[in-house]
């Protein structure tokens, strides 16, 4: 049972959680950033931060597990991919059927942490066959790295309506900073996606598959990668201006800073005639830019409430 699990975890990247998983609770800090009529309740934000975690690894997992399911046998025929759990017959079909079924049942279950506000609840079924969707982009459109994109995107926005439910039902425009953090979300995650696709090009290209590196070559899609990473920066500078109320400080821009060094890191390690740098690129740069802004972002507005 333990290596059962084990091998699960492997097969959806667990750590990689790290990637969007901060995102979400940046948002959360500046929704509590915001002023309010009455004090914090703190065993309730321990609460809601609880309800983040559970929902994000449960909505991960069971996207990731299903993405394995879909795509095992189009994985079995690329030799970067041939070797995962579900091409190699390490785990079944059925294992991996109930492991996304649980998952999507733990996501549902935690947004019961968030009542009285109705509307995790409402949209948990909405949000979750979006990101199921995605696994099957790939075989119609070139744009599924954006769909990827919008589907971390949900994890700021997500967090934030859950947070501050009442006045996003009051005033729809309450969302403004989650929307742009998301935005911010959605380039950084279709840039390196793109990055990520170029070591498939002949497969995708083999297989029918659609991406944006099969359709336009590898040079276009890293400079379309460099194009959705100059629109992440952007939001990111308009984020502070899109609620005074928010404490944004110095610190902030700082971290901006950072985070700019760190995606022209990324651009330099993966040229057109040089992929092999990719996984350093991929995993290690962005686990540590989306960490990076989240500590300093926390600090920052801490600071400052």
């Amino acid at each position: 049972m333990r290596h059962m699990l084990r091998s699960l975890l492997e097969m959806i990247r667990f750590s990689h959680t790290l990637f969007a998983l901060p995102f979400a609770l940046l948002a959360a800090v500046m929704a509590y950033s915001l002023p309010r009529e009455e004090n914090l309740n703190t065993t309730f934000v321990i609460r809601q931060i609880l309800g983040i975690v559970i929902c994000m690894v449960g909505a991960r997992s069971a996207a990731m597990a299903f993405n394995r399911i879909v795509d095992r046998h189009i994985d079995a025929k690329n030799p970067r991919t041939e070797t995962r759990h579900l091409p190699s017959g390490q785990l079944s079909v059925f294992s991996v059927t109930l492991f996304t079924l649980a998952s999507a049942l733990i996501f549902i279950a935690g947004t019961l942490l968030f009542l009285p506000n109705p509307l995790p609840i409402i949209l948990a079924v909405p949000v979750l066959i979006f990101l199921l969707g995605y696994s099957y982009t790939k075989r119609f459109t070139a744009l599924a790295h954006f769909w990827l994109g919008l589907a971390l995107m949900l994890a700021p926005l997500c967090t934030w309506i859950a947070i501050r439910g009442e006045a996003v039902m009051a005033s729809p425009a309450d969302v403004l900073p989650a929307l742009v953090l998301g935005l911010a979300v959605m380039f950084w995650v279709a840039g390196f996606d793109i990055i990520y696709a170029c070591q498939d090009i002949h497969t995708d290209r083999q297989a029918n598959l659609h991406s944006v590196p099969a359709r336009l070559g590898v040079g276009p899609a890293l400079r379309l990668a460099a194009a959705c990473h100059f629109g992440m920066l952007l939001m990111l500078g308009l984020l502070p201006s899109t609620n005074s109320q928010i404490p944004w400080g110095w610190l902030y821009w700082c971290a901006l800073g950072v985070v700019t060094v760190l995606l022209f890191y990324e651009h330099w390690l993966v040229r057109p005639d040089d992929l092999t740098r990719i996984n350093i690129a991929f995993f290690k740069v962005n686990a540590v830019l989306s960490l990076g802004l989240f500590v300093i972002g926390a600090l920052d507005l801490l600071a400052g409430i």
